[in-house]
């Protein structure tokens, strides 16, 4: 079969889907939020601090057996909570825009952190059906056009939502914005579902058995490896990003500005990659893309610290606006490969007896930068300027890079793109 063959499928098409419903929800905390925020009046480290909502992604893995162990009334064991994670996610949005952040932040906080666990919820869902509908082969390329959904749903967010919020009332934004949580609720209702192995019998078997099985399948010192691995291979770049909307606003650039340039500057690039680092991993395996991607992530990196060196630019023309879409479109290209691989490896070191609570405990050390690191993001900036940030997230990429070495060499002939 080609890769053309293989990418249009139907199992490719729910990909896109899954890869959407869980990429708007992310996006909305990532980008429209700190917006939001910025263009109320709150400052910087309170939006930097923001990132805390977002402890969710982090500690999924803790209720992660709940979702392997106990199957919703309706639909079956994945996707009774995937409609009920995306119906709850769509009032949530709707309803975070009926407050100020001059006068409810509280309130705000404590719905942000709702709409955080649900949506992290949902993305145990949504990563344990993707697992046990892909076959081992799949997996590579599945990921890859998860991935690419995943971004483009931040433009709704991060494109037509800061659009919309220079003509339209915040509240009418969000309501809008939470209407684009109906696609994935219709394709749950549209599909199968996946059986791919027995469910744990007991909630002790589900809770211990996934992590005794991995520890037992890779050994203390790989394992303990493979998770600093994990934890550190988006690090430089997860900061980088984490006041990205913020960092254009003091550039100079308006929303409009950061609607219909930053963002769709990153579109193309980023789906490009995610296909490029499909077609790599079939070709070559994640090892290597792992090590070429990450490179890329790093020099993507250097062209922040570039654009932040012309400080705030008092007009904009074209010149300014050119800038600082290469600037999104290498930034985007690197997150888009990088990304493809660095899924294709989690899910590869997975076991499907416990795909969720497996794929929840890697998931969630990932994000541990995003939301614990990147909450000093607004502190780091105010004590080393925008330029010294961005060359500290450099360094900061170099750790994972280095236990490449260990986890994935790139001599090693192993997985292509199918686990073991």
């Amino acid at each position: 079969m080609t890769i053309w063959q293989q990418l249009f499928t139907r199992r490719m098409l729910i990909c896109v889907f899954t890869g959407f419903a869980s990429g708007l929800p992310l996006y909305l905390l990532l980008n429209l939020v700190p917006a939001w925020l910025k263009t109320e009046g709150v400052d910087i480290k309170t939006i930097g601090l923001f990132a805390l909502i977002q402890f969710p992604y982090t500690w999924k893995f803790l209720w992660s057996p709940l979702l392997d162990r106990y199957a919703l009334p309706l639909l079956g064991r994945r996707r009774g909570w995937m409609l009920a994670m995306q119906i709850a996610l769509l009032f949530t949005i709707a309803l975070l825009g009926a407050y100020s952040p001059q006068t409810d932040l509280k309130t705000i906080v404590i719905i942000s952190t709702l709409l955080a666990l649900l949506s992290a919820t949902l993305d145990i869902a949504l990563d344990a059906y993707r697992r046990e509908l892909l076959s081992d082969e799949e997996l590579g390329l599945g990921n890859s056009v998860h991935v690419n959904a995943y971004r483009i749903a931040g433009l709704v967010p991060g494109t037509l939502s800061l659009i919309l919020a220079d003509h339209l009332p915040w509240q009418t934004v969000f309501i809008i914005t939470s209407l684009f949580m109906l696609p994935g609720i219709a394709m749950v209702l549209l599909v199968n579902e996946p059986y791919r192995a027995a469910p744990p019998k007991t909630l002790r078997e589900a809770v211990v058995e996934p992590f005794h099985e991995f520890i037992t399948r890779q050994g203390w010192q790989n394992a303990l490896l493979i998770l600093a691995f994990i934890f550190l291979y988006k690090l430089g770049d997860s900061l980088c990003t984490s006041l990205a909307t913020p960092f254009y606003l003091d550039m100079g650039y308006s929303k409009t500005d950061i609607g219909l340039i930053a963002k769709n500057a990153g579109l193309w690039p980023a789906v490009i990659g995610g296909l490029l680092g499909g077609v790599w991993m079939l070709k070559t395996g994640i090892n290597r893309a792992l090590w070429l991607f990450g490179a890329v992530q790093i020099v993507a990196i250097v062209g922040f610290a570039w654009l932040a060196s012309k400080g705030h630019q008092d007009s904009i023309n074209a010149g300014t606006l050119i800038h600082l879409a290469w600037v999104i479109g290498l930034e985007a290209f690197g997150v888009g490969v990088g990304t493809a691989a660095f899924v294709a490896f989690i899910a590869r070191s997975t076991h499907p007896a416990y795909t969720a609570t497996q794929l929840a405990l890697f998931t969630s050390l990932a994000a541990v930068p995003r939301t614990f690191v990147n909450a000093t993001a607004g502190i780091l900036v105010e004590a080393l300027g925008w330029q010294h940030f961005f060359w500290l997230c450099i360094l900061l990429a170099l750790p994972g890079m280095a236990l490449l070495f260990k986890v994935a060499p790139w001599n090693n002939a192993q997985a292509k793109a199918n686990p073991s």
